[in-house]
């Protein structure tokens, strides 16, 4: 079995003096303590033993304490399964005197504290072997001790995987680089694959470098080689030398050099002037700005503490501590009521509109009725009685003179002529009578269409009615719904309930948000007024190097530079004219250096071509072992990287309880989660929870799956569970329970609620231990 980490012994690190804590469990233990108590502290140091110190650099806290060194050991035991049983049964009944009391999660109260002074008899403690100690003072000592304990991971590996927080649970940075390494380091070789790989790709860098400082340069050499080429087909042209240009170059170097010293004089003079100029305006102009940003900060601490509070009293103070389990309840039951009031409105606005057409068609018709009823009618009937009385009376008129004029003059034809038309005029006036008293058949049709159209408008008006009523009621129903939900200020809108719960939503987010601001602001105070300071210092330095007094005004800096430059235009009109002519001489005189360097030219081309061959060679075999590397790392990937995103995948559905099914990685070598509903969503697209449980998930199967990396390491993991909810960290619980079958985990917390989850979630076969700050 591989050694685990029984005690953890700070002889100065941070606040911490000759502290021990432990001992540790080869499973799950869990430190409780409340803040400020060393629990960051603690997993620093581990760290910091493991791989080194963290340098001061940036802010960052390096626990270094005053006047002494960095300094303590861990102490490691062999896993004796047989053996746990006992000593976690000899742990229940207390802990060595002035060393940290470890429990057993089953204990029934979190209260009291314990010291954590030194553990005497520590290296002598009983037990089937001595503990292994690994012990660090300075980084340049090097790791004292077996350090064969940590050759199997390293500290990028430790601190992207081993070591936990809350914040790099946000992200996994070198996704690809830390997969490849993990899954590789059980290749079987003296070093993992993907590290050999990336030694061969800076290798090729060298080789394939523009940088001037780079002398195995292929692209270096290459270019060096054409110069000279160049070089030698000059010298190859031009052999000729001039000895009286030789003495007149020789008389004006001297002069020439004195004029140019003369010139980097008042060249510094000017420099050193205006680099003191700019900076003191622009330090000045810094200064200013901070002072002005330094009041700022002050407004704004005390704007987030009254903004966090106003946002609480503005919402209220149930709507502000809503859970995510009772806001996502709440809206589920807003959306049902939804789909009701779309319905209900549906058959409202369909009533409406067949009303508004029935009373359309009724008014319409009315309408026509009434412009008939005018008179048209009849006016039409007494033209057409009155045409035909007008051609009975002109028939008669005719036809009775010709009658009478046919039987006086014997004439049968105007008899007969005139008979006809006196009959057909009678014919006439039957027609008109018949005209005048018979009934106009569409004015019936057109009673009985407004009779039909009165109807139909009479049922519409009576669907409406009971449309409307069923609103009301149904309006009583939100009514009566919203105000259960606590959302009775809104009415029976709907909207303005979803409103409500979204003002209560953004108001919980902004209240972290304030909270997040002023600490922000607190920690941008500190480093302003620090930044004060270095400007003042700064400021003494620029006029200390440009050689003027420490309260030199800007105006008298502008006069000093302005004669200055005066005098160094005059000299560079005098260089520039000696310059010219040297140039000249120059030229003509390298020419003859040229055809005297001919053959160290030649000898040089040689050399330069015989490097330029071995580092092709050279190339040529990394390119071989790049791809062969690349291969094998290929191939550890394709074997091992499915069963690490397999158990990803079981792990987040553990934690979200089936709500994200699918952990998967792109071609493009990204991070992607599928929901139940087959939904596929990138890590920057999820809750802050949900992205940290995936990137938990992960770290935990890689864990799994490189079962032969970082074997005596424990798993630190700083207040990881603190953006959970409730149902998620227990899931959470149940994944590092399960991670503790097999390693040894370390996790820190201030949360007595977390311990309780720990609790239930760890196996009776292997109890979690309980160690008190």
């Amino acid at each position: 079995m591989a050694p685990y980490l029984r005690h953890v012994k700070m002889e100065s690190f941070g606040a911490a003096r000759d502290r021990v804590v432990g001992p540790f469990s080869p499973h799950l233990n869990v430190v409780f303590g409340a803040n400020e108590s060393g629990k960051t502290t603690l997993a620093a140091f581990v760290g910091g033993v493991l791989f080194g110190w963290d340098e001061a650099r940036g802010g960052r806290n390096a626990y270094k304490p005053r006047g002494t060194e960095r300094a303590g050991s861990l102490f490691f035991e062999e896993r004796e399964e047989g053996a746990e049983g006992e000593r976690g049964g000899a742990l229940a009944g207390g802990a060595p005197e002035g060393g940290a009391a470890p429990e057993r999660l089953g204990a029934p109260s979190l209260a009291g504290t314990s010291s954590l002074a030194g553990a005497p008899g520590l290296a002598g403690a009983p037990g089937p072997a001595a503990p292994l100690e690994l012990r660090r003072v300075r980084n340049a000592d090097g790791l004292q001790g077996d350090a064969s304990l940590v050759d199997d991971i390293d500290k990028d590996t430790f601190r992207a995987v081993f070591s936990l927080t809350s914040d790099e649970l946000r992200s996994l940075r070198n996704t690809t680089d830390v997969t490849a390494r993990l899954l590789t380091a059980g290749s079987g070789t003296g070093a993992s694959p993907a590290q050999a790989l990336g030694v061969v790709q800076e290798r090729l860098a060298e080789y394939t470098s523009r940088a001037a400082s780079a002398q195995s340069s292929i692209v270096q050499l290459t270019e060096e080689r054409d110069e000279i080429r160049r070089a030698l087909r000059a010298a190859a042209e031009e052999m000729e030398n001039s000895r009286a240009q030789d003495r007149e170059f020789h008389a004006i170097e001297p002069e020439r050099q004195r004029m140019s010293e003369r010139v980097d004089r008042l060249n510094a003079s000017v420099e050193s002037l205006s680099v003191c100029r700019a900076g003191l305006e622009k330090l000045g102009s810094e200064a200013a700005s901070l002072r002005v940003e330094l009041g700022r900060l002050h407004n704004e601490e005390r704007r987030a503490v009254a903004a966090r509070r106003s946002r609480e009293q503005a919402v209220g103070r149930a709507l502000a501590r809503l859970t995510g389990a009772e806001d996502r309840a709440a809206r589920e039951r807003l959306e049902a009521l939804a789909e009701r009031e779309a319905k209900q409105a549906h058959l409202l606005d369909a009533a409406r509109e067949d009303y508004a057409a029935a009373r359309a068609a009724y008014e319409a018709l009315l309408e026509t009725q009434r412009r008939s009823d005018q008179g048209r009618p009849h006016l039409r009937r007494g033209v057409q009685v009155a045409v035909t009385a007008a051609m009975f009376a002109l028939l008669l008129c005719l036809g009775v003179p010709l009658f009478i004029q046919g039987r006086a003059a014997g004439s049968l034809s105007y008899t007969s002529l005139g008979l006809v038309m006196v009959f057909f005029g009678l014919l006439l006036a039957a027609s008109a009578l018949v005209l005048l008293f018979r009934p106009d058949r569409r004015d019936e049709e057109r009673r009985e269409r407004l009779e039909a159209a009165h109807e139909a408008m009479s049922q519409c008006a009576k669907r409406l009615e009971l449309g409307e009523q069923a609103q009301a009621e149904f309006e009583d129903a939100v009514r009566a719904d919203l105000a259960e939900m606590g959302l009775g200020d809104a009415g029976t809108s709907l909207r303005r309930a979803r409103v409500l719960l979204d003002d209560a939503r953004d108001a919980r987010a902004e209240m972290a948000l304030d909270r997040q601001r002023q600490r922000s602001a607190t920690q941008r105070v500190n480093e302003v007024e620090a930044r004060l300071g270095e400007i003042a210092a700064q400021q003494a330095l620029l006029c200390e190097r440009a050689g003027v007094p420490a309260e030199v005004t800007l105006a008298a800096l502008d006069q000093e530079l302005a004669r200055c430059t005066s005098e160094r235009a005059e000299a560079l009109e005098k260089t520039e004219a000696l310059n010219r002519r040297w140039g000249e001489l120059s030229r003509e005189l390298a020419q003859a250096r040229q055809a005297r360097e001919f053959d160290k030219l030649k000898t040089r081309y040689h050399e330069l071509k015989t490097r330029i061959d071995e580092a092709s060679i050279d190339l040529a075999r990394l390119l071989l072992a790049q791809r062969m590397l690349e291969d094998a790392v290929a191939a550890w990937k394709s074997k091992s990287q499915p069963e690490v995103f397999a158990q990803a995948s079981r792990l987040l559905a553990l934690m979200t309880d089936g709500r994200w099914t699918r952990v998967a990685l792109t071609d493009a070598g990204e991070v992607q989660v599928t929901d139940s509903t087959l939904t596929t969503r990138e890590p920057n697209l999820l809750s802050l929870g949900t992205c940290q449980q995936l990137y938990l998930a992960l770290r935990i199967a890689l864990l799994t799956c490189a079962p032969n990396v970082g074997r005596a390491v424990p798993v630190l993991a700083d207040d990881i569970l603190v953006n959970f909810d409730a149902e998620r960290r227990r899931g959470a619980a149940r994944a590092l329970a399960e991670l503790a079958e097999t390693r040894q985990v370390i996790l820190l917390t201030c949360h007595e609620e977390v311990v309780r989850v720990l609790q239930e979630a760890t196996a009776p076969t292997h109890p979690a231990t309980l160690i008190k700050l």
